[in-house]
């Protein structure tokens, strides 16, 4: 068990509040006190790494098709804010690096997640680990993925403990299995939490954190088991919880 206060990630950000992934939202949470955000990573046509959960450009923009598909400035060209509110039209896609140049004099950690359980994204691994390492932020940042094969390229490019499997569903011996893939830590769905998951991740000296907790019972319920982080849409919610 964590015996430190569980850490506070805020899910692409105050992301109940803001445009998920834009900066408005990244903003608003270190506002509110998170001490983490959570982001997802896609590659671009011309391998730009872009902030944005979906593969498909539609459900947060006003563009259609894949992010693939498009260079960064193409990319730049759409409004990632007025799905959300008026008031945050033109808000636009933003890039890795900009992220992390408005990090590095904070103090917040980063929950990078590549988004390559769906689309492979060639080089992904390598030109976000390349970045993360050009503004010295890799003693604070995880790298985390769905796709085991990306965990393996990840242990190629660096011995650092700090990369997360994430996991939805249940299975047999998973702290073992994360631990045979070559990741540091565990991110499960909060429905997977147990006691006897947490013995087995604190046997193996693992870290476990656990998402998406926007319930208040169910962020006590983390917090009373002494997870090492949650990530939460509602990060100001988390942290009067907490207290």
């Amino acid at each position: 068990m964590n015996e430190l206060p569980t850490t506070i990630f805020a899910h692409r950000g105050a992301s109940s509040l803001a445009p998920e992934n834009t900066m408005p939202s990244f903003k608003l949470a270190y506002e509110l006190g998170a001490e983490g955000i959570e982001t997802d990573v896609h590659l671009t046509r011309d391998n730009e790494t872009v902030l944005m959960h979906d593969e498909h450009l539609k459900r947060t923009t006003n563009g259609h098709g894949y992010i693939k598909n498009f260079t960064y400035e193409q990319l730049q060209k759409l409004d990632a804010g007025s799905w959300f509110s008026s008031d945050y039209a033109g808000v636009s896609i933003l890039t890795l690096g900009t992220l992390l140049n408005w990090v590095r004099n904070k103090s917040l950690y980063l929950n990078l997640e590549l988004k390559n359980n769906k689309i492979d994204y060639k080089y992904l691994e390598h030109l976000v680990y390349e970045q993360v390492k050009q503004y010295r932020l890799t003693n604070r940042t995880i790298l985390s993925t769905s796709n085991p094969h990306s965990i393996k390229r990840l242990r190629l490019l660096s011995d650092s403990p700090n990369i997360g499997f994430l996991r939805s569903k249940r299975a047999k011996n998973l702290v073992g299995y994360t631990e045979k893939l070559g990741a540091g830590s565990l991110h499960i769905n909060h429905r997977l939490l147990s006691p006897r998951l947490l013995r087995q991740s604190d046997e193996a000296n693992m870290p476990l954190r656990v998402y998406t907790v926007n319930r208040p019972d169910i962020m006590r319920r983390c917090f009373q088991s002494g997870c090492d982080a949650i990530i939460t849409d509602v990060p100001h919610t988390a942290l009067e919880q907490r207290k």
